[in-house]
């Protein structure tokens, strides 16, 4: 699947005829199904996972009675790998996925739904809740490295900030109108994390007791690929790591979910490859300092009000060829780190309780939710 993902992308001529072509035909067939009130179709990531905020607002709505009227159906790329209850497993890219997409009154997605596709029925509603806070451009707003073709505006997308709704409005050229300023559901549960949680998962990721956690989290390059797709190789001396953190720290390393393969990282006592660990928020919960690049975690983990550090030792080539919306060596909290010997520093040299105060003036700006951002889902599912 993701070698035809990669060759749509990459192919102008094949992309245009797989979009007009599918497009035209799935609108068709629309014509001749009706739309059921009662269903509803859930992904996250167009597939990926179970997981986000599209399941985080499937599980507060099994928990409601008004909900158990309908017909859930959540789709996966591989649906033999998860095991829900409360809904009809469906895998994407069949006829009967497309089917159901014709059929649902409601589609909740933090990505997409149509396959690279446009053909929802009018009657059907578009719940968007995205998957993060911008910093790098996209959409009409992204360097020309890609091409795209028109897609389906959203009814409702979720928002974390006025800033988020300035972005993507513009970025995606969505109505100002279709956005809800109620946070991301995903980050309900880091406004409450308990000590208790926290043990509780580092027991289960076998974390020292004795050690803090250091999440380094960084996003990925779209223009380093290889021909299985992305790939990362963060430029870190493993063995300097080791010599000025390993007294107090252990690293938890979490690469971001387009990469397909991570170089130069192995687990050990010191590092854990942690990227094909499912529950993000689990991560961030433990740990005690950020790291990541460019990355939309980094307003995520602001909630924690912990501290936040941005190794962009890239920056050049990332602004060049991915393109941001600010300046961020002025924008975030800590400003950037260009060297790793930078970022160690900082590190070492942390001051925890100063950190809170400038963290939590930075999340101010650009996290607006309290806490119950599942719960807005009874206003849009009648």
């Amino acid at each position: 699947m993701d070698k035809i993902k990669n060759i749509l992308k990459g192919n102008r001529v094949i992309y245009k005829i797989y979009y007009f072509v599918f497009s035209t035909i799935f609108k068709f067939i629309g014509l001749f199904i009706k739309v059921d009130d009662n269903i509803i179709l859930i992904n996250s990531f167009a597939g990926r996972n179970y997981n986000d905020s599209p399941k985080v607002i499937f599980e507060y709505m099994k928990t409601q009675e008004k909900y158990k009227k309908y017909k859930i159906y959540w789709a996966f790329h591989q649906p033999e790998k998860f095991d829900i209850g409360g809904a009809e497993k469906i895998k994407c890219n069949t006829l009967k996925y497309f089917i159901i997409a014709l059929k649902a009154k409601y589609w909740i997605t933090n990505s997409s739904v149509e396959r690279g596709l446009k053909f929802k029925n009018k009657k059907t509603i578009y719940i968007n809740t995205w998957h993060g806070t911008p910093i790098k451009k996209m959409g009409i707003d992204a360097p020309i490295t890609a091409f795209r073709f028109s897609t389906t505006k959203p009814d409702v997308m979720y928002a974390q900030s006025q800033y988020d709704i300035y972005v993507f409005s513009r970025a995606f050229e969505y109505p100002k109108e279709c956005f809800a300023l109620v946070g991301l559901p995903r980050n309900d549960e880091l406004f409450n994390v308990s000590s208790k949680e926290i043990e509780s998962i580092r027991n289960k990721l076998n974390i020292p007791k004795d050690k803090k956690v250091i999440l380094y989290a960084p996003t990925f390059r779209e223009y380093k690929r290889d021909g299985d797709g992305c790939i990362i190789a963060p430029p870190i001396d493993i063995e300097m790591w080791k010599s000025k953190l390993s007294s107090d720290y252990v690293v938890l390393f979490r690469a971001h979910y387009e990469v397909n393969k991570v170089l130069g990282i192995k687990n050990d006592e010191f590092i854990y490859n942690m990227s094909d660990y499912s529950n993000l928020n689990d991560l961030m919960k433990i740990s005690d300092i950020l790291i990541s690049d460019y990355s939309s975690i980094m307003f995520d983990y602001s909630i924690l009000k912990r501290p936040i550090y941005s190794y962009a030792y890239d920056l050049e080539e990332y602004t060049q060829k991915r393109g941001m919306y600010f300046d961020i060596e002025k924008e975030l909290p800590n400003g950037i780190c260009a060297t790793q010997e930078e970022l160690l520093e900082s590190i070492l040299n942390c001051d925890f309780e100063s950190q809170k105060h400038k963290i939590a003036e930075f999340s101010s700006k650009y996290v607006q939710n309290d806490g119950n951002a599942r719960k807005y889902i009874d206003n849009l599912i009648k």
